[in-house]
């Protein structure tokens, strides 16, 4: 039978997370060593809905971190038909309503953001823990409702924030926190890549990121507005501004800028887009006392002081890999379903994100 959770503090954080936590407060930073942290009497069953390649690493992670069972629902036959042939121990199914029959203990939903609403609802119906691939939605439709459904059900829920479980936003995110800049005053941040290198197995004109109503660089590329709030905390959209991505052959929004002012005072810049031919990721904090700043492409990040010369380097492990934030974000998940322990970023948390981002892509200055 499913697991029955229990509700509690949303400022509490799962054993793993709090050893994780403690690990980068002392400096030794080492996903190897917060992966070692053992998970106790984890869920046996879980459901990944969706194939596709977010789906397709979840399952695999899921397998490394020993479940048991794994359940998959994949609609397109051909995909389906293939994986199976690869992986023919993990259980298979067209229809959704046949998985849950088999009575997971906890969905993860990585189907296009469209049937995002639609599965998740269906997970917490038949009382299940639910894991929701960014982002939670295109719309507001039920979520609020659905969010508060998870809440009376006793039913852990979480929106995917994999970039919260990078060494280098989770060093800056636990400076700001210290104080270590003074009182922030503000910050930019900017992700940039080419959408047609994102899935080269798949024509992207065809992909939903490619969709006016449910794509766009703003949804696809939501992380920085989920990193803006969990940084600097609650805020409302001052401007914005967002162009279609017609240098790749999309009318859909390809790049934005946007304006945040938070509860602080702190303003925030943020730009986002999926048509440049590289990639890039970074950001800069200036604060009452010092800089913060962190590039992708470098194990580091830079504390700069007042006085000449002052300048810290904090280091990153020179042996993560790209995929150590998604084991590290779902082993967290899954310690927070079987501890009965509400997560950092809930539905009804990130429903303060998909908000803003929406209020983005209607935005007209």
């Amino acid at each position: 039978m499913p697991l029955t959770l229990v509700s509690l503090s949303p400022n509490r954080f799962s054993s793993r997370f709090t050893a994780a936590s403690a690990i980068l407060d002392s400096g030794r930073w080492q996903p190897e060593s917060v992966r070692q942290i053992d998970m106790i009497n984890t869920p046996r069953i879980v459901a990944v809905i969706g194939a596709g390649s977010i789906g397709y690493r979840h399952l695999r992670n899921l397998e490394h971190l020993g479940i048991e069972r794994l359940l998959v629902c994949e609609v397109d036959p051909e995909r389906r038909a293939r994986l199976q042939a690869d992986h023919p121990r993990w259980k298979w199914f067209s229809e959704l309503s046949d998985v849950f029959e088999e009575a997971p203990d906890a969905v993860i939903v990585a189907s296009p953001s469209a049937s995002h609403e639609e599965h998740t609802e269906a997970a917490i119906i038949n009382d299940c823990a639910v894991f929701i691939e960014k982002p939670l939605s295109f719309q507001m439709g039920r979520l609020e409702k659905i969010a508060e459904q998870a809440i009376h059900s006793n039913l852990v829920s979480m929106v995917a924030c994999n970039m919260r479980f990078h060494p280098g936003p989770a060093t800056v995110h636990k400076l700001l926190n210290a104080g270590a800049i003074g009182e922030l005053i503000s910050y930019r941040l900017h992700t940039g890549s080419y959408l047609p290198q994102w899935r080269p197995h798949q024509d992207y004109r065809k992909s939903y990121s490619a969709s006016i109503e449910t794509g766009g660089a703003i949804l696809d590329c939501i992380h920085e507005l989920d990193l803006a709030l969990w940084y600097a905390g609650p805020a409302e959209l001052i401007t914005a501004k967002h162009l279609p991505a017609r240098p790749i052959g999309l009318e859909t929004d390809g790049l934005a800028e946007i304006l945040l002012q938070h509860d602080s005072d702190a303003i925030g810049s943020i730009h986002l887009n999926f048509i440049e031919r590289d990639y890039r990721r970074s950001c800069v904090f200036i604060g009452s006392e010092g800089t913060l700043e962190w590039d992708f492409h470098r194990l580091e990040v830079k504390q700069y002081r007042s006085g000449p010369g002052e300048i810290i380097t904090h280091r990153l492990p020179p042996d993560w890999q790209l995929n150590d934030m998604y084991v590290d974000e779902m082993r967290y998940f899954l310690n927070c379903v079987e501890g009965r322990q509400p997560t950092q970023n809930s539905i009804g948390q990130g429903l303060s994100c998909l908000k803003l981002a929406l209020e983005v892509r209607g935005f007209r200055a």
